[in-house]
């Protein structure tokens, strides 16, 4: 039997409205659209996301019904102040090769699944802003220091080209306790000269990407493991070295 003619279209215009609402949560996110501020008027939005009214009108939806805009009749739609992380974590920062391991097993169980995902829905878009959180680390490297910032931003890049805003707030809501470099010399303890370390770790960061470029789901959730358990791996021999334990 074939499918609706409607069918296709359909689809598309979902895909669209996802992707206005990721450009604009991005916005707010960022504080470029700040609590208070009025979004642009429809017609504003059409040209700037190249999509049709209707386009704009489900996103619009979907940001009400996500409680982070409210629409005023006749004046326009405008962003509410952010309501708080919903997840509930006590997240207590991971001072200790301890901590940082168990951040670090669920960061494999998590972000390996984010990785493919990405794979599968990035757009343009999205790679370029994977691309530039990994061009920021590769410059931090070069001047012989690492960034927990760009690395934070590399990680949370790939979890936004899910598309699931869910990916996203987790992985903001647990920061920079994801990043154990800032709180622990990953290079000192792993016994690796730092520019090695860092541009080893920058590789593996290129090999998820790669994938993720490709639309190759398995070998992006491949590449996110292998990154996130050699991490952990050098840290267990570490703590294990220090503590005795295995």
């Amino acid at each position: 039997m074939s499918a609706s003619p409607l069918a296709a279209p359909q689809r598309r215009a979902r895909n669209l409205a996802e992707f206005v609402v990721s450009r604009l949560t991005e916005q707010i996110e960022t504080s470029a659209l700040k609590p208070g501020d009025k979004l642009p008027t429809e017609s504003q939005l059409m040209e700037t996301m190249h999509v049709s009214r209707t386009v704009i009108r489900e996103a619009i939806s979907r940001l009400q019904a996500a409680k982070m805009i409210e629409t005023r009749h006749g004046i326009g739609s405008f962003v509410l102040e952010s309501r708080g992380k919903q997840l509930d974590i006590d997240m207590i920062p991971a001072t200790t090769l301890r901590d940082v391991l168990s951040i670090l097993e669920l960061r494999i169980s998590l972000e390996t699944e984010c990785a493919g995902l990405a794979a599968q829905r990035a757009q343009p878009d999205d790679v370029a802003r994977i691309r530039a959180a990994l061009d920021a680390l590769n410059a931090a490297r070069d001047m012989g220091r690492g960034s927990v910032d760009s690395d934070l931003k590399f990680h949370i890049a790939v979890a936004r080209a899910t598309g699931n805003r869910y990916f996203v707030d987790i992985l903001t809501q647990l920061g920079t306790a994801l990043i154990p470099r800032e709180r622990i010399d990953s290079a000192g303890i792993a016994d690796e000269d730092p520019q090695a370390y860092l541009s080893h770790v920058n590789r593996e960061h290129e090999s998820i990407l790669d994938a993720i470029a490709r639309h190759d789901a398995e070998s992006a959730r491949a590449a996110m493991r292998m990154h996130l358990s050699n991490s952990r791996e050098r840290l267990r021999l570490a703590y294990k070295r220090t503590s005795g334990k295995a």
